[in-house]
Order: structure tokens, then C-alpha cells, then sequence
């Protein structure tokens, strides 16, 4: 409502809100009707959110016309059926849209007032806050004198799937451009999915996978400004920090009808060696540039910094470099808060280096007696563990069970353990062998006389097996047999294991 309405139209709305209702009991049909009376406009239709489930789904299409100088966006929006909900009506939404040069900047937008709610401009970023009402929308830009790149759902404006045919070089180009933080980087996001699922695509025929350079390129160009925007208290570290991290394994899974783990696994870890060699020298500067020997302060530019610092050295401890072991080793014991320690911790934990191993041992030694008290860090000091994806993570993970911190009566003990491997560690807990479902069979077992309601939430990752392949499947759904099988299960875990199953 506040990106329809506007900044300034929404603070009117609010001030007649907490007029109205002050000390009431009120319902959100009241605020959208403060809303309504206060700036003079009809939100019945905005209403179908309330009312109709599903996310809605926007395919977009864009023509250019140079001789008339228009751009067009056609705007399809659906959602998909849902219980009891076989048809959906249009919702009303705004979709906010900028268009670049090919210089990277702005355009002014000319648009007919009608199709829009209105143009938002900040500093020299014009956006305009497309007023969608119908299935089809066509909203028709004037006096575009080249062709453009267009920047979409600005500031994630609706809570909609966007579906919109960006070419790698266009992704490229907002990655690097965009005035709009949230499509930088949903931009770096995107590209990555697609080259991911290519090299995917390339590992299942049998083929050594290539990294798009396009991809490195990118990322090489995120670093270069971060270098050379070091001391510029307008660029913002945090948003490149998470435009170099990749997409996780468990959302790439979710994109395939049958997900591949091992694929997903190799071309994403091939992705983060690619940039670790080719961004070498940039992200040993970036890492040194964000270095500080300042007292720790939660202030958004040391968050920011320390962030981008710890992004650089989880890409530069990919090689399983000597060298960047000794960094690491040297940033976990002078570290002086816990972002800076678990991220090194955690990255000598996921190396395959040879002299890691020592290095490794030492740490997590160190980390467990220096914070045994604090039981929050005790639940990292597991999580961390129960995450890495070297070979032998589940036999650690079993190891664990028997350390003297840890307990299956106590549920945030297990969730610092059993969870992030089952929930999280993809290529581990999936391995063929199937030892991985047997051990979240077991733990379900122990448990579901102890705490009948965390034994069933701990056994959803099998209840998923239709999302692998036949050999998975078969071996994830022994596994809910044998959990059914169990004498005096709980009701709870009966229920989901059995319509599972």
C-alpha cells in the first residue's frame, strides 16, 4: 500500500489510522479503509490479497520501437489453483520499473498518468510505480531514445514471482549499473542460477562443466569497486557481500522437478574455485582493505565491512591454499567478535587442504573451551560442524552425539546438530549410500517417545523423496517404512510418516 500510495500519502493514511483506532481492537480491513478515506482512492480490488492464496506469477515482455521512440512492458499476471481456489482474480499491485542507457544510468520515464500510480525520484533514479489492475497490462514508455535495459520489481515492490527473459549480458548490466539494490542483487542471482543449471546440465552428459566468464567477470567487477570505492561512505559493502554469495544448494534443489545433489554440489563448488582463482589478487585486497584493528562496535559500516572482509576469505580458502590457512588461522585467534572467529572457524572447517586438518582440530578446541558456557555458541560450535560438506561429515555428526555438550532431550542441542545436516547439508545427508536417511530415521525413533512434536519436524527432509531420484527414492522411503514399523509411535510422527510414505 505504501508503494502505491506514496511515501507521503501513506503517512496520512497511518495519522487517520491511529485516530480512529487508537486503544481499539481493530482488523486489517480497518487500516486499508483508513487508507482509503484518507487519500481519496477505491482498495477493493487490493483486498483480493486477504482473500485469494498463492503466489501470483508476473511474465513480462518488453518491445522496443526506435522510429516512434516507445518502449512497451506487457505485464501477464496469474497464480496458480489452489484448495478450494480453482480460479484467481487479478490482484492490484504496483510493479515498480526503471529503464537504463546504455551508460548505466537512469532514463527519464514519460509514461501516460493513467498507468501509473506514480513516478518516484531519488536523486537522479526515476522509478515508476506501474498501477497493475488486470491479467494483461501494457504500459507504453515515451521518448526512449535507445534502447533500454529495464530494472523490474524495485525494491521487491509486490510479493510476486518474476518472470522476465534477461539475457546473461543484461544481468551483467544491472549487476554492475542498477540504481536498485534489491535487483543488484537479485541480477547477480539469477545469473548465477543459470549458469549453475548449465554446468548442471553439462556434469549429467558427462561433460567437464565451464564457467560462464560472463559470471566471473561480474563478480571480478563487484571486487574492482569495492577496491576502488574502499573509503566511500556511500558504497554500500554489504549489499556486494551478498551479491558474491551463491545461491544455496537446498534453493538451487528446489528449482528441478528431480534434483540432482551431486551435480548441484560440483558446479556450484566449481563456480566458487573459478572466482578464487580468477579474482585472486582483488579479493586478497578486499580482504585487506576491510581488515581493522578498531574496537567492535554493531554499527551498520562494520557489519558491512566485516562482511565483505569474511565473503573475500571464504572465496580465497577454495584453492586449499597453505598460505590462506595461515590467514585464516591468524583471524580466528585475533578476532574480536564472533562473526570474524565463527566465519574462520568455519571455513578451515569446510577446507580439504592438507595442513587444515591440525589447524582445524586446534581451533575447534579452542572455540568449544573458550565458549563451553555460552550455550547459544556451544549450538554454532555444532552447527558449523554438522554443515560441512567434506567427506565424513556424518561420522563427525555421530561423533558428537557422544560429546559431553550435547543431549537429544534438549531440543535447541539437536536442532544445532541433527538439523543443519539433514535440513541444510544437501550433498551429505543425501549421499547414495542412504546412510544419511538412516540416521535421521534413527534420531526420529529415539526421539518420538521423548518429544513426539520434534521427532515429526525433524522428519520432513524424508517425507520429500519424490524430489530425487529413483535410487533416493527408494531409499529415503525404506526409511519412513521403518519408521512406521516402530512399535508405539507417536501419533505426530505417524500421521506425516504415514501420508508421506
Amino acid at each position: 500500500i505504501r508503494t502505491l500510495l506514496s511515501a507521503e500519502n501513506f503517512r496520512k493514511g497511518t495519522d487517520l489510522y491511529f485516530e480512529r483506532h487508537d486503544g481499539q481492537a481493530v482488523t486489517t480491513e480497518d487500516f486499508v479503509k483508513a487508507m482509503e478515506d484518507a487519500n481519496g482512492v477505491d482498495l477493493t480490488q487490493f483486498r483480493r490479497w486477504y482473500s485469494q492464496a498463492g503466489t501470483p506469477t508476473l511474465k513480462v515482455s518488453s518491445d522496443y520501437d526506435e522510429a516512434a521512440a516507445t518502449y512497451t512492458l506487457t505485464i501477464n499476471q496469474s497464480c496458480p489453483p489452489t484448495p478450494g481456489q480453482p480460479e484467481k482474480l487479478p490482484n492490484h499491485m504496483p510493479v515498480a520499473v526503471g529503464l537504463l542507457d546504455a551508460s548505466g544510468n537512469d532514463m527519464p520515464l514519460n509514461i501516460d498518468s493513467g498507468s501509473v500510480a506514480h513516478i518516484h525520484t531519488e536523486g537522479e533514479a526515476a522509478t515508476a510505480i506501474l498501477d497493475l489492475r488486470e491479467a494483461e497490462q501494457r504500459f507504453v514508455f515515451e521518448c526512449v531514445t535507445s534502447k533500454p535495459v529495464p530494472s523490474i520489481l524495485r525494491g521487491f515492490s509486490a510479493p510476486v514471482k518474476l518472470d522476465y527473459a534477461y539475457s546473461r549480458d543484461e544481468l551483467m548490466f544491472l549487476m554492475s549499473h542498477d540504481s536498485d539494490g534489491f535487483n543488484r542483487w537479485e541480477a547477480s542471482q539469477q545469473l548465477a542460477v543459470d549458469v549453475i543449471r548449465e554446468m548442471v546440465s553439462s556434469i549429467q552428459a558427462g561433460e567437464t562443466p565451464s564457467v560462464d566468464e560472463r559470471l566471473l567477470q561480474a563478480f571480478q567487477a563487484n571486487l574492482d569497486e569495492a577496491v576502488s570505492r574502499n573509503m566511500d561512505p556511500e558504497f554500500d559493502k554489504a549489499m556486494v557481500a551478498d551479491m558474491m554469495l551463491l545461491p544455496a544448494e537446498t534453493y538451487l534443489a528446489e528449482l528441478y522437478e528431480t534434483a540432482d545433489v551431486d551435480a548441484i554440489h560440483q558446479a556450484r563448488e566449481a563456480i566458487r574455485g573459478a572466482v578464487a582463482k580468477y579474482s585472486a589478487g582483488s579479493l586478497l585486497a578486499v580482504y585487506k582493505l576491510n581488515q581493522s584493528s578498531e574496537a567492535f562496535a554493531a554499527t551498520g559500516q562494520q557489519i558491512a565491512r566485516r562482511s565483505l572482509k569474511n565473503v573475500a576469505l571464504s572465496y580465497m580458502m577454495q584453492p586449499d591454499d597453505t598460505e590462506v590457512v595461515k590467514l585464516c588461522v591468524d583471524q580466528f585467534k585475533s578476532a574480536n567478535c564472533m562473526s570474524d572467529t565463527s566465519t574462520a572457524l568455519r571455513c578451515l572447517i569446510n577446507s580439504n587442504a592438507p595442513d587444515a586438518a591440525e589447524a582445524r582440530e586446534t581451533c575447534l578446541t579452542e572455540f568449544y573451551n573458550r565458549w563451553s558456557d555460552e550455550a547459544l555458541v556451544v549450538d554454532l560450535w555444532f552447527n558449523m560442524q554438522a554443515g560441512s560438506t567434506r567427506e565424513g561429515t556424518l561420522e563427525r555428526v555421530k561423533a558428537l552425539m557422544s560429546h559431553e555438550a550435547f543431549t537429544i532431550r534438549n531440543p535447541n542441542r539437536l536442532r544445532s546438530l541433527v538439523v543443519p545436516f539433514a535440513f541444510q547439508n544437501c550433498v551429505r545427508f543425501h549421499d547414495k549410500s542412504g546412510a544419511g536417511y538412516e540416521f535421521l530415521a534413527d534420531r526420529v525413533i529415539e526421539l518420538h517417545s521423548l518429544n513426539p512434536q520434534l521427532a515429526a519436524r525433524i522428519l520432513s527432509p524424508l517425507t520429500r523423496w519424490k524430489k530425487y531420484d529413483e535410487t533416493r527414492q527408494g531409499l529415503m522411503r525404506a526409511q519412513l517404512q521403518r519408521i512406521l514399523d516402530t512399535e508405539d509411535l507417536s501419533r505426530d510422527v505417524y500421521e506425516i510418516a504415514f501420508k508421506s510414505a
